[in-house]
């Protein structure tokens, strides 16, 4: 199957009209009419993600975060992410990226029916009424501490970090998998019990606690991850004769 028809498939279910204005997402780099037999998901297109795509004989990367994100001036082996694009253009494999789309047309649903929460809404919208996170019920009530530990048990995260009172009894959940902070007055606004997101500095933390809403800082991979067997089970129910692969689900830092 060629590279393009693959693009349309994805953008047949995350329509590429659902990303933020600010966002690059689609095909990034490579040919159109390439032909795909072998495909890696992985959420970054890190130094690691590429050499595995170039070394495993893949066709094409696909990844939730772009690699371009802001406009190139050149492309050499001068800076880190020329190296990485020369790479993928030498070893012919085409580099898709659904940032904000997939945001909103998938993580924030899927986040939300893995933690169990009911009567959802979204919480910010970007378009039709779809948006990015989501504000529903835990399926009982739990303190801080608990909520803590079911994030931890659902998303496979060794370690997250809390603000406010470990015992506090939480009912209305706001979740925005990847980094929160921007969304936060919307949060707010719903007066959430806890906000579970990822990249919270100290201050916001801080600000929340005063306004009366629990952090569980998940991390911004910690629910992200998620993006790539989702992904997956899709393409997987709509092409035939291609080979799919996920990079391994590896946390970027320890606490020590």
């Amino acid at each position: 199957m060629k590279c393009s028809e693959i693009c349309a498939l994805l953008e047949r279910e995350y329509g590429t009209e659902y990303a933020c204005d600010w966002d690059n997402v689609g095909l990034l780099a490579g040919r159109r009419d390439k032909e795909v037999k072998r495909i890696l998901l992985a959420l970054d297109a890190n130094d690691e993600t590429v050499a595995r795509a170039a070394e495993g004989g893949y066709d094409m990367l696909i990844t939730h975060h772009p690699m371009i994100f802001t406009p190139l001036r050149s492309v050499t082996d001068a800076d880190m992410n020329g190296r990485r694009l020369l790479k993928l253009i030498r070893h012919d494999i085409s580099y898709y990226a659904m940032h904000t789309n997939y945001d909103t047309r998938g993580m924030a649903d899927l986040a939300a029916k893995m933690l169990g929460l009911t009567e959802c809404a979204v919480l910010e919208e970007v378009k039709d009424g779809e948006g990015i996170g989501r504000v529903g019920r835990l399926p009982r009530s739990m303190t801080l501490r608990e909520c803590a530990q079911h994030v931890k048990a659902v998303f496979g995260i060794p370690s997250v970090r809390l603000y406010g009172d470990p015992e506090q009894e939480l009912s209305l959940v706001a979740i925005c998998p990847g980094s929160g902070k921007s969304t936060m007055k919307e949060v707010l606004k719903f007066h959430c019990d806890v906000y579970i997101t990822g990249d919270i500095d100290h201050h916001t933390g801080l600000d929340a606690v005063d306004q009366g809403l629990c952090i569980v800082d998940a991390g911004h991979y910690g629910v992200e991850h998620i993006f790539m067997e989702d992904v997956r089970a899709y393409l997987e129910k709509v092409l035939t004769g291609v080979h799919m692969d996920c990079m391994p689900v590896h946390h970027p830092f320890e606490v020590v």
